[in-house]
């Protein structure tokens, strides 16, 4: 599993294991993890990057609507590894 380390804007950098990485409308989306093995807290970052970002830019998605739409995307894809996700 890859590891991913983030480092918010005034804040000290966080690890996170990436679970799925998938596109929805033209957005990029991580499913990530702060335990690499077992239950852990998981995330759903989005891709907010501009073209001319030199590195990603990553906000958590917390709307509702949105939240619902992509973790169904995730439960699918990772039901088909035989992992089941509580989001």
């Amino acid at each position: 599993m890859e590891k991913i380390i983030f480092s918010p804007d005034g804040g000290e950098a966080v690890e996170f294991y990436c679970l799925e990485q998938t596109v929805i409308g033209a957005k990029t989306y991580l499913l990530v993890t702060d335990e690499e093995d077992g239950d852990g807290e998981a995330l759903i970052l989005r891709d907010d990057s501009d073209i001319k970002d030199e590195e990603a830019v990553y906000v958590i998605v917390d709307d509702d609507l949105e939240l619902d739409a992509v973790a169904g995307v995730f439960r699918k894809l990772l039901s088909e590894d035989g992992i089941d996700l509580d989001i």
